[in-house]
């Protein structure tokens, strides 16, 4: 682990989840031994002595009569059905099981730590433009680790991670894998089975970090000091959850979220069957073609019912933040459990170091942009059905609005909206929950995963028919890309081809690698723009082995998905372990309503969520119907129109392993199949940073452009100061920039206070939504720049006198990284 990006990891420091308490064993065996000395002293007073004898008597008595009691309480606690336990059950995993998991009590912890890697001069992930470079941060990115242990058998557990990125990865993977095996036997409990790597599918964050050669393009390459700020802080979040563990309830529910997403690919939607599209449509605001159902687990710890976190699945794409946005940021769901989290601070049912995690659901096809897709043309004209085109036939000028799209901010207030939104519903729901607990009951922590190659996988459909996927390709609608991000050139949404394009990129095609007739048979009607599952120099573009996985914990099954799975196609998916979950749960008496035990048929209904992308970034996941209309999601599935039904097929059949008493699926090394970890031998073009120096007759901190004296709130305030390249030191856990705020003694003027620097105490971080960082080069040569720090005032904010302060790292020619500090003058927010 990089110890210098990772500081909080050493033992001798309070993790930020850590609660002070205190040793009541250490503080009774004080409060006996004030006891025994007074004693000592009584029998001392007399002056024969017989009274001390008499109490020495009666005290062996007592002693006599004391142990025959306690001897007596532990064979009644020995006995078979005795109520009382007098160990703790979690610390014995050889004891018979209890009824704990039956009665609803499980072993859990949550974790929370900072992964937010270079925020400057580094790609960002997700809309695959090299153009958009970081230039700063809008929001500290983080993983959020959700742990589910079995009280009477600790080694069944699951560790579920929501990662602030794109996607979870399998260079990723590995590394948190690998880092919980060097924390010593403690964390030899996580492995394959049971550690789930989930992306929030933010395009706001930075790039460089995945596996595969064809995401490091745009990035220039793999960074490695961005691939270290996830895996350490993956695993400092794992960690803290971990060492916070403690028995408590789970229990679940839904709630509808209106107004934060809709389809994007409408036309392709439609496709679907009639009949079963008609299931789901509702209402007007809820017609089916996007899922508006947010599941949330609430985590509550039994000791004193305190509520430790949440984890919620609700289906919008990380686009809210548009392609031209350079701020790092978690996008609409950062600032969903920014909210919570805030909140939860405020309430007394709330535990310190509340975790809220927003994972992602079936969001291939969702949008955030929900006022739909419109041409930035000066046509005023809506973007065509079918195409998402504009009337010069291209797709450049396609683009999706949100709520606020007017304004001038990079979709900034858009986000903050669809964030809200989401936070809105989850808050409501969790109150419900904690007036009305549904439970999660009545069975085992379970979990599987396997490695899975999709090339040539051959394998019978639900109707009896034999069907094969593919090695992985993309189609020519794969490079239009969508509403959301625009794609580049003369590339459509299901029209194209290599007849509809330029034969520029025919040529191109055909170049990387021509696809065998074999292989266009297999992907149609998908026309192969990369054959990039058959490309493996200089390592492999591509994956074709992908993750298998899904979770258990009494009538919750949680799919994990590798790829970002339609709507449609998730409902299928969903359905069909749903009902292999039912027919597994049938056959488990402990699953048994407690109320109808007689009824055999009486037990929980699953639970089935969906969560992605995980693990490794596979594209997308559509029905075949989706597939066949070839638009930005069929064109990027990979592995052909059946690859649903194989996910489908593979999870199903591996469902068993998450029944009550079924044995543990076999080791991984023991299958001997593994993606390639192409964390070391990956390109990298990434120019390190060289030097930093300051203007002449300038220091590093020093104030450019001061804050005005007055302000009024909802106003900017703005400083800059002369600045150094925030790559020298990605302050994790730390900040690049805060406000402070001064506090007044009464009778104190505020020239004195402003004097003490203990009165001026931190009110904002970069962590804040509105506290915005921006870098900015101003001599390549020489190495200068600057900082600009902009606090955007919110109407709550308090009236008082503020500052603003900068830090930084500089990098002196010998490569020296030396710390400094900059403040700005007082300022007024009234």
């Amino acid at each position: 682990m990089a110890e210098s990006l990772r500081p909080l990891m050493d033992d001798h420091k309070h993790d930020a989840n850590d609660v002070p308490h205190t040793s009541t064993c250490e503080e009774g065996w004080q409060a006996n031994e004030k006891v025994k000395h007074s004693i000592l002293e009584d029998a001392e007073d007399t002056l024969d002595g017989r009274p001390r004898q008499r109490r020495n008597l009666l005290y062996r008595c007592t002693a006599i009569l004391s142990l025959i009691f306690l001897a007596f309480c532990l064979l009644r606690a020995c006995l078979p059905g005795n109520s009382m336990r007098w160990v703790t059950p979690w610390q014995h995993p050889a004891d018979p099981p209890s009824s704990a998991s039956a009665d609803g009590l499980y072993l859990l912890g949550v974790g929370k730590a900072d992964i937010t890697g270079p925020v400057v001069e580094i790609n960002l992930m997700g809309y695959a433009d090299p153009k958009q470079v970081g230039a700063g941060l809008r929001q500290r990115i983080y993983s959020r680790a959700f742990i589910v242990g079995n009280v009477d058998k600790p080694d069944e557990r699951f560790v579920y991670l929501v990662l602030d990125t794109q996607s979870g990865d399998t260079a990723i993977r590995y590394g948190i894998h690998n880092g919980l095996k060097e924390l010593g036997p403690d964390y030899a409990v996580y492995g394959h089975h049971n550690l789930a790597v989930t992306g929030t599918h933010s395009h706001a964050g930075p790039g460089g970090w995945l596996n595969y050669l064809l995401p490091q393009i745009t990035s220039k390459g793999f960074d490695h000091q961005g691939y270290r700020a996830i895996v350490d802080g993956a695993i400092l979040s794992i960690r803290r959850a971990h060492e916070t563990l403690q028995p408590g309830y789970l229990s679940v529910g839904t709630t509808k979220v209106i107004g934060a997403n809709i389809n994007r690919s409408l036309f392709a939607y439609l496709a679907n069957p009639d009949e079963e599209r008609a299931r789901y449509n509702v209402s007007s605001s809820d017609d089916g073609s996007v899922e508006k159902d947010m599941t949330l687990l609430k985590f509550q710890r039994a000791s004193d019912r305190k509520n430790i976190g949440v984890l919620t699945w609700f289906p919008t794409h990380g686009t809210s933040l548009y392609g031209n946005n350079t701020l790092i940021a978690g996008d609409n769901k950062g600032v969903a459990a920014y909210l919570f989290e805030k909140q939860a601070r405020e309430d007394p049912t709330a535990a310190r170091g509340f975790v809220a995690g927003f994972s992602q659901a079936s969001v291939g096809d969702t949008s955030p942009n929900v006022l739909g897709a419109w041409c930035e043309d000066g046509s005023g004209d809506m973007c065509d059905f079918e195409t998402s085109t504009c009337s010069d036939g291209r797709s450049q000028s396609c683009h999706g609005r949100g709520p606020f799209f007017e304004a001038d901010d990079n979709g900034a207030r858009s986000c903050f909206e669809i964030g809200r939104r989401q936070y809105d519903s989850a808050w409501a729901l969790y109150r419900r929950l904690q007036r009305n607990s549904v439970p999660v009951r009545g069975g085992p922590v379970k979990s599987f995963h396997m490695f899975h190659n999709m090339t040539g996988f051959s394998f019978l459909l639900p109707n009896g028919s034999e069907a094969r996927t593919c090695s992985a390709a993309l189609g020519y609608s794969f490079a239009a890309g969508t509403s959301d991000g625009p794609g580049a050139f003369d590339f459509t949404q299901h029209s194209g081809n290599e007849n509809t394009t330029s034969p520029v990129w025919k040529v191109v095609s055909h170049l990387l690698k021509d696809a065998s007739p074999e292989q266009r048979a297999c992907h149609a009607p998908k026309p192969i723009l990369l054959d990039v599952g058959e490309i493996h120099k200089p390592y492999d573009w591509t994956p074709n082995v992908v993750d298998i996985q899904a979770f258990r914990v009494g009538q919750l099954v949680i799919i994990v998905s590798p790829g970002e799975v339609t709507t449609m196609a998730g409902r299928r998916w969903k359905e069909a372990v749903r009902d292999a979950s039912a027919a597994l749960f049938a056959t488990e008496p402990q699953m048994r309503v407690s109320t109808n035990t007689s009824d055999p048929t009486s037990f929980p209904s699953p639970v089935v969520v969906l969560g992605g992308p995980a693990n490794s970034y596979t594209h997308y996941i559509t029905t075949e119907e989706e597939y066949s209309i070839q638009r930005y999601e069929g064109a990027s599935t990979l592995y052909g129109p059946h690859t649903l039904a194989a996910y489908i097929n593979r999870t199903v059949s591996l469902l068993s392993y998450l029944g009550a008493t079924s044995p543990p699926p076999p080791p991984h090394d023991k299958l001997g199949l593994f993606p390639q970890d192409n964390t070391n031998r990956s390109l990298s073009f990434i120019s390190p940073v060289i030097h930093d120096s300051p203007p002449l007759a300038k220091n590093f901190g020093d104030i450019l452009t001061a804050p005005l004296p007055l302000y009024r709130r909802g106003q900017h305030v703005r400083a800059v100061f002369v600045g150094a390249n925030p790559r020298n030191n990605l302050r994790l856990e730390g900040t690049y920039a805060s406000v402070e705020r001064l506090w007044v003694l009464p009778g104190e003027s505020e020239a004195e206070a402003a004097k003490l620097p203990e009165r001026w105490q931190r009110v904002r971080d970069d962590g804040d939504w509105s506290l915005v960082f921006r870098w900015r080069r101003t001599g390549e040569i020489l190495g200068t720049s600057e900082v600009e720090v902009v606090w955007e005032t919110e109407e709550w904010a308090e009236r008082g006198v503020y500052r603003i302060r900068y830090f930084g790292d500089a990098k002196s020619w010998r490569g020296e990284v030396k710390g400094f500090e900059g403040v700005s003058t007082p300022f007024t927010l009234v």
